[in-house]
């Protein structure tokens, strides 16, 4: 689908601050394809990055519709925008990622072995592996922990771990994000307790 045009822009912005409950959707169906190729072209990123940055610019508009002031330009023009300024900040953050996941680089070493191998490999590893144990994390937000430390991008296969099969996409990409950031929130609080004299 190419590029809406201005009156589609006008229009459908119209009924998405009247609430209408189909107007969601038909933004998605409208707006999602042409700011992934908009974002993927003056990015160079890969199409899952794009698609992320494209729903999570839409679901936030979606979230506060008003914000968008169709005086200073056009609707598709303002979330293509905030779609490439999402992807530039996540490439900016890549190297605080990647320095992030080696200081954790030890969690990578537990995913791929039993409890015991673990427990014999060092008393650092012993240390992690009982706080792990001893922490809070359901067994579902350990497997979801597992494929984000794997270094996994796909919605599909977090959903599946969380069990969200029968939602409609937008809500799987909603719940998997929320997820997303609420585990990293707590590797990150993990991470300060364990390794916390290290910094």
């Amino acid at each position: 689908m190419g590029i809406p045009t201005r009156d589609e822009d006008v229009a459908l912005h119209a009924r998405i601050l009247q609430r209408e409950s189909v107007a969601n959707v038909d933004a998605f169906a409208v707006f999602v394809d042409p700011i992934i190729a908009a974002v993927k072209y003056a990015r160079g990123c890969t199409y899952e990055m794009a698609r992320d940055a494209a729903i999570d610019v839409l679901l936030d508009y979606l979230e506060a519709p008003e914000r968008f002031d169709p005086q200073r330009g056009r609707l598709f023009s303002y979330l293509a925008q905030s779609a490439k300024n999402t992807v530039t900040d996540w490439q900016r953050s890549a190297t605080r990622r990647q320095v992030r996941e080696e200081k954790f680089g030890i969690l990578f070493e537990l995913l791929g072995r039993s409890p015991k191998d673990c427990l014999e490999q060092s008393a650092e590893v012993k240390r992690v592996v009982e706080r792990i144990e001893q922490s809070d994390l359901s067994q579902v937000d350990r497997a979801f922990l597992g494929l984000m430390l794997q270094g996994e991008r796909s919605t599909q296969r977090f959903a599946e771990v969380l069990g969200l099969g029968s939602l409609p996409a937008v809500d799987i990409q909603r719940e998997v994000k929320r997820n997303r950031d609420r585990i990293m929130k707590w590797l990150v609080r993990f991470g300060r307790e364990v390794f916390g004299d290290e910094s």
